[in-house]
């Protein structure tokens, strides 16, 4: 009679604590190894005959594991860390011992891990975004110490960089400050723009990817971030559920007789949320062609908040891209009335 085995893995960067238990809970085996695919599938086939499941937590190295394993099961963080909240002493031999726990009894909730390529696809608007933030960040840090000197540039991005020299002409002893941040953020504009173009490649190599960039306001890197994100659009039983699988749906707190709905969960990709948020505010806000979405918007805004509506209006941004992603059709804009005589 062969025995059934449940595997935890605590994973880190150097090394992972595992725990394999049968299915009374007795622990079998339980040690440490080295965090790769090829440890770990030595940790199985040692310590295992008839492994039904392998759980570890979601993070930075589970994709890695789990294509280099493909038994391996990857499960929701925050789903994990809920339970190894309870125990009073926490190392990762106990959390490897939990994770077998929850992988022997099923509680829990697996996680769908990305393909290489997926994963390749991610990293480019996020190292693009990494940029951003950094150009920004110059720019705000010259804007500071020049304010500090009673210098103040004016709002925008355009031609800053021939403004703060105009600035620094009048005061040329903070020349050697600023002067070495100018040279920082050109090289940057640079950078940024190498990026830009290669996002814009690879954004236009798949037809999916071509149909999403139909709809107003979404560009290259939205188009690549949102297709590498749902990747099989199948996955998901309603295009509903893609908005809150972004983060973009409501709380809800019932118990008893209170029930109200909060803020939004704000879970899953932060890079991708603050896109279709941008996308949002662009179709409400620059894009003037009509279309009920808009009518929406503004009708959310006006008894609400600009924010508000930008949410709810990237929420169901989320869920028409992913159905154009299940058709195949690309956006539809509402057909133009004829004018009345």
């Amino acid at each position: 009679m062969t025995m059934s085995e449940y595997v935890g893995f605590d994973v880190s960067k150097e090394e992972m604590s595992f725990c394999v238990k049968d299915a009374s809970g007795s622990v079998l085996a339980q040690g440490k190894a080295a965090t790769d695919p090829e440890a770990l599938f030595s940790v199985v086939s040692t310590h295992c005959r008839d492994v039904r499941r392998v759980v570890l937590e979601t993070g930075t190295l589970s994709g890695w594991l789990c294509r280099g394993l493909r038994e391996l099961g990857v499960i929701d963080a925050r789903q994990a860390h809920a339970v190894t909240c309870l125990q009073h002493h926490k190392t990762d031999a106990h959390d490897a011992a939990l994770l077998a726990d929850i992988s022997r009894t099923g509680f829990c909730r697996p996680v769908s891990v990305k393909s290489a390529s997926a994963q390749a696809d991610q990293v480019l608007p996020k190292a693009r975004a990494h940029l951003v933030r950094q150009k920004q960040d110059m720019q705000n840090t010259i804007r500071g110490l020049l304010g500090s000197m009673g210098v103040r540039l004016a709002k925008g991005s355009g031609r800053f960089s021939d403004r703060v020299r105009e600035a620094l002409d009048a005061q040329p002893e903070l020349r050697a400050a600023v002067e070495p941040l100018l040279s920082s953020l050109a090289s940057v504009r640079t950078v940024l723009r190498r990026a830009d173009a290669a996002v814009a490649v690879r954004a236009k190599e798949e037809d999916a990817r071509r149909l999403l960039m139909t709809a107003p306001g979404v560009g290259p890197v939205t188009a690549l971030a949102f297709a590498s994100a749902v990747r099989m659009p199948e996955r998901f039983a309603k295009s509903r559920a893609v908005g809150a699988y972004v983060g973009l749906a409501s709380r809800r707190w019932q118990s008893g007789e209170v029930d109200h709905s909060g803020r939004i969960s704000r879970q899953g990709d932060a890079m991708l949320r603050s896109l279709l948020y941008e996308c949002a505010s662009c179709l409400l806000t620059r894009v003037r062609r009509a279309h009920p979405l808009k009518n929406r918007a503004r009708r959310v805004k006006k008894r609400t908040s600009h924010k508000k509506a930008c949410v709810a209006l990237a929420r169901r941004m989320a869920v028409i891209l992913h159905r154009m992603m299940v058709t195949g059709e690309a956006f539809r804009w509402p057909e133009a009335r004829p004018a009345a005589a």
